[in-house]
């Protein structure tokens, strides 16, 4: 097995399970450190653990992979993976509103980011980096949303497409944590809240419909901000009027999403339930922070199809030019 292949599809399935972002870094490190080394390079076991960037695990892997066989990490991680989840849907999906890169709290660059969505089939990507208020995620200035633009607008190639995009925080008072003009800019905006979660219901109201009424949205991002599994514990939903809201949607055609991120799994399902009965869009969206992770698309188009959520309705299931009309909507009024 190319040693190359086998540290990036450990990488990939680490990423997957969402594991710690030290283990993935560390085996994309380690295929970058060995890229482009010749067969003699790659053989010199002495030379090859001296290089920066590859450890214990990493050289098991080089070297199980070089003797012709799966290194025991991989065989492990595919199994523990096991039979992926299908639907029908996932196969009507064309791409992907919501992802990130290591320009806030991605794991990698841009470029691996597409390269990952154009190996899964993806027809377009929408790069949505935090905005500026969210300072843990190292959320992108104005300034630095700019210089973004410059890069996403040289990655689209050869029937793919990058978005330009923002998950853009709401603020308290439903206002949208960017400069109005940089939102003119971009192909998506995403809108999430990420603070003051657990605000009274009337004011989260407000706060979610100003934000869904705001001519700039396309897409409400994971909208109770519920956390029901992983790492970071659990979190309750926040209070809200659900019809107020998904009403708000619907009137404006904002769409709602789908999160597929299995620690999310937002909105709970009786809220899909209540959305599709007000006549909402869906956007099905991977949340990705890394590679691996857009291929979560799968758990978010199982939940859909299991709550019968029509593929027409469903933004991300379009050709890239109906999405482009669609967020390029007139909203005035």
């Amino acid at each position: 097995m190319n040693p190359h292949d086998a540290l990036t599809e450990i990488a990939t399935l680490l990423e997957r399970e969402r594991s710690s972002r030290y283990k993935s870094k560390a085996f994309r490190a380690a295929a970058d450190a060995i890229a482009g080394l010749s067969d003699e390079e790659l053989t010199d076991a002495a030379s090859l653990r001296r290089r920066k960037g590859i450890g214990e695990s990493t050289f098991a892997v080089i070297q199980q992979a070089l003797a012709g066989g799966v290194p025991d990490y991989l065989a492990d991680l595919r199994e523990r993976a096991g039979v992926q989840r299908s639907s029908s849907l996932r196969g009507l999906l064309r791409g992907d509103l919501h992802s990130h890169s290591d320009w806030s709290d991605g794991l990698t660059s841009i470029d691996l980011m597409v390269g990952a969505a154009r190996a899964l089939g993806h027809e377009y990507l929408a790069l949505t980096d935090h905005s500026p208020r969210l300072r843990v995620a190292n959320g992108l200035s104005p300034e630095r949303l700019r210089a973004q633009l410059d890069v996403v607008a040289g990655l689209s190639a050869d029937g793919f497409t990058l978005l330009s995009g923002i998950e853009v925080d709401i603020l308290e008072d439903g206002s949208l944590d960017q400069q109005p003009e940089m939102l003119d800019e971009l192909d998506v905006v995403v809108a999430s809240a990420h603070s003051k979660l657990r605000m009274d219901r009337a004011p989260m109201t407000r706060r979610l419909v100003a934000a869904a009424s705001n001519p700039h949205v396309d897409v409400l991002g994971h909208v109770t901000g519920r956390l029901v599994e992983g790492s970071r514990g659990t979190r309750p939903p926040s209070a809200f009027d659900a019809r107020a809201v998904f009403s708000a949607c619907a009137e404006h055609g904002v769409a709602v999403e789908i999160n597929s991120r299995p620690e999310r799994q937002d909105p709970p399902d009786e809220l899909i339930a209540l959305a599709m009965e007000l006549g909402c869009l869906f956007s099905i969206d991977s949340d990705a922070h890394a590679p691996g992770q857009l291929s979560l698309l799968d758990y978010g188009a199982e939940r859909a199809e299991r709550l019968g959520v029509a593929p027409e309705r469903i933004v991300t299931t379009w050709p890239v030019d109906r999405l482009r009309a669609w967020t390029g909507r007139d909203r005035a009024g």
